[in-house]
């Protein structure tokens, strides 16, 4: 059973599945007046969505990466044998099939979110990732979407309200994405890869990173200046972008290990913001 949770990177799961519950109480905080009853049982299944379908995502990846773990990362259950390459992929499509099920039971916006989410992390792990900022899109888009996902749990209004979170999460995480592919470029050569910076060059990489952390900042007061969010996320919002400034000046100057770190810090920094900035 360990190797199966290992396979799944539990720990990530474990994460993904907080920030699920996170959306669903600014989500919650945002469109109740106070009188509304917090949808215990739903939150619940959207934790339990999240991790199986995250841990579908990782467990696949695993099975197309087996070449490449084998040099790289022999411990891994499957390169190491503890658990086989068949057992693998039926593993992960038992994890996606049952995550898809528990989505019918919340409601159909979250039905939809999970069936192309599942979709997306097959593609991803087959197809995608090898494709030049294609790969990085995607990492984006599958981030954000766990916010989106705790939304869904009020329907479609949810995911309207918790849209620029989503935004900025996406941003945030392609620009990392990015970034640790700069920070990773002389391993990746030497492994034939194609990412954007050996592609486009690191300079363009450098660049479109800043652009995306710039456009980040200037979006970031849209909560509070439309109403959805009060004063408490302002004053921690303006703490991320300070860490997002750091984050774009560490990769301008050629320190992408320090850039990825700051980046990391600063999607911590915004999502209590928006904590904090909801009547909960």
């Amino acid at each position: 059973m360990h190797s199966y949770l290992q396979l799944m990177r539990i720990s990530n799961c474990a994460m993904a599945a907080f920030a699920s519950i996170i959306a669903v109480l600014i989500t919650f905080g945002i469109l109740e007046e106070g009188d509304g009853l917090f949808p215990i049982m739903d939150s619940l299944l959207v934790m339990v969505t999240v991790v199986l379908i995250t841990g579908a995502g990782n467990t696949i990846n695993d099975y197309y990466d087996i070449h490449i773990d084998s040099i790289n990362r022999p411990q891994r259950p499957i390169p190491s044998g503890r658990v086989s390459a068949r057992n693998a992929l039926y593993f992960s499509f038992l994890l996606f099939a049952v995550g898809i099920f528990l989505a019918f039971w919340i409601n159909y916006v979250c039905v939809a979110i999970a069936i192309i989410n599942s979709f997306l992390l097959v593609l991803y792990a087959r197809n995608l990732k090898s494709m030049p900022l294609v790969g990085n899109v995607s990492v984006g888009y599958l981030t954000g979407s766990t916010f989106l996902f705790g939304g869904a749990v009020f329907g479609i209004g949810g995911v309207y309200a918790l849209a620029i979170l989503f935004l900025l999460a996406t941003f945030a995480t392609i620009a990392r994405e990015i970034v640790k592919d700069i920070e990773d470029m002389e391993g990746d050569m030497q492994e034939g890869a194609k990412t954007l910076p050996i592609v486009a060059g690191e300079k363009v990489s450098k660049f479109l990173a800043s652009a995306l952390g710039i456009i980040g900042i200037i979006a970031s007061p849209y909560p509070y200046l439309t109403g959805l969010l009060g004063e408490g996320y302002l004053y921690l919002v303006v703490l991320a972008d300070a860490v997002f400034i750091f984050a774009i000046l560490a990769i301008l100057r050629g320190n992408p290990g320090k850039s990825s770190k700051w980046f990391k810090y600063a999607m911590f920094l915004a999502l209590f913001a928006f904590v904090a900035g909801s009547s909960l």
